[in-house]
This record gives structure tokens, sequence and C-alpha cells, in this order.
């Protein structure tokens, strides 16, 4: 397994860097999506120089956060958030990309440990206004936004999005790039409205070249890092 990963590391960290040289573009970071993975294969990732990692379940990444707490990894809670589990997220990850309610945030702010620093937060955008996902519609981001910079422990970093498709290879990139694009542009309006982030989160396996072509600064990468789930 560990040669597996090896391979399929390498070859993840050429593509972005190829893809952000050719399209002139900063190279993002890499968030190695951790869910449905075992915690020995989140070691050697570490072991070869992965530093963020993403998981969806706390009850999932209970058991993980424990087994790999001698690493300094950096933990991305990247999946919905029940309210019942705002705590222990808000005690044990560094970032989390999918707030789209006011009352998560709160509740992350206000259970954020004291000894902690600001727990870094994206606002998951639902883009294509799609029924089946979760997210803020874009109309909508601004006020959130203003609503969740102005809360103590936390701090906005950024947003995130999920286009209504990935692209299948050999397919066009134009939807996806096009959603990505949206999202660019609503980080610039709340920089108009005088709230500044950094991080677009956005981009994964299938289609991180379009997303960075608009500006990533967090591609999301799952299976073809560690391979198909168990």
């Amino acid at each position: 397994m560990t040669n597996d990963l090896q391979q399929r590391f390498q070859q993840v960290i050429q593509h972005i860097r190829d893809a952000a040289a050719r399209l002139g573009k900063p190279e993002p970071t890499l968030l190695a999506v951790s869910k449905k993975h075992p915690s020995d294969a989140i070691r050697t990732l570490y072991d070869l120089g992965q530093r963020d990692f993403g998981e969806s379940y706390w009850q999932e990444a209970e058991s993980k956060l424990a087994d790999l707490n001698d690493l300094d990894i950096v933990w991305h809670f990247i999946g919905p958030i029940q309210s019942n589990k705002t705590r222990p997220i808000a005690e044990h990850f560094d970032w989390v990309h999918s707030i789209d309610r006011e009352k998560v945030a709160r509740r992350l702010s206000e259970q954020r440990p004291a000894h902690l620093p600001p727990l870094k937060v994206c606002l998951q955008v639902n883009i294509d206004h799609e029924d089946t996902k979760s997210g803020v519609p874009p109309e909508q981001v601004l006020p959130l936004a203003r609503a969740v910079s102005g809360l103590p422990n936390l701090h906005l970093a950024g947003l995130m999005c999920i286009p209504s498709r990935v692209q299948a290879a050999g397919e066009d990139e134009t939807p996806q790039r096009a959603a990505f694009h949206r999202l660019a542009l609503l980080k610039q309006q709340l920089e108009e409205a005088g709230i500044t982030t950094q991080a677009l989160s956005m981009g994964m396996s299938d289609d991180l070249e379009a997303a960075i072509a608009e500006g990533s600064t967090l591609v999301r990468v799952g299976t073809a890092l560690f391979g198909e789930r168990r």
C-alpha cells in the first residue's frame, strides 16, 4: 500500500504543479480528503510530506484524531455539520469548510476553546442553486459573511463550493470553470464590501485544473490519492 500511496501522491502533486505553471496561477494547497480511509494511510501520506487532511463525519474522525495525535496535522472539517456535533468540531479541527448557517457558526465560536487560535472557516456556497446540495445561496453570502466575520472565535477565511457536476474525463471543463469563476467573483464582492478573505476552497480530482484557472487556493482530492474507499 505504501508504494501505491507514494506513487499516487507524487502524481497528484505533479498534476497540481504542472497545471498551475501552465495556467500562470499560484499553486494551491492540496487538501487530502481522508474520509473512509484508515489512519495508517493518513500516516503514510504525512510521512511523504502531506499536512492538510479533510474529514466529513465526526463519528469517523474521532478515532483518527486520537490515533494520529502525535502528528502536527492540519485537520479540515469538510462535511455537513449537525448542531449536536459543533462542540467536538470546534475543539479538534483547525478549519471548517461547510458553514452555511449563522446558528452553526455561532455555536462553533461559542464552543471554541480559549487556548486555541480562532477556527478558520469557509462559507459553503450552493453556487448552482441545487436542491440536493448544502450551502448558502449566492445572494445570501454577504449577510452571512458579515455575521460570521463578527464572531470572536472564528476567522472567516474564504468560500467553498462544489459545482453541479464533476467533469468526466475528456469533457469540456467550461461549466465547472464558470461555477468557480462565480465563486471567485463572490469573494471579490466581499472584498468590495470590506470583508477580506484569502481562501477559495474549490476543485476536486476531476475538475482541479478548472478550479486552479479561477484562483483556487485549496483543492480537495480523495480517491486520486488514496485509491477507492474500503
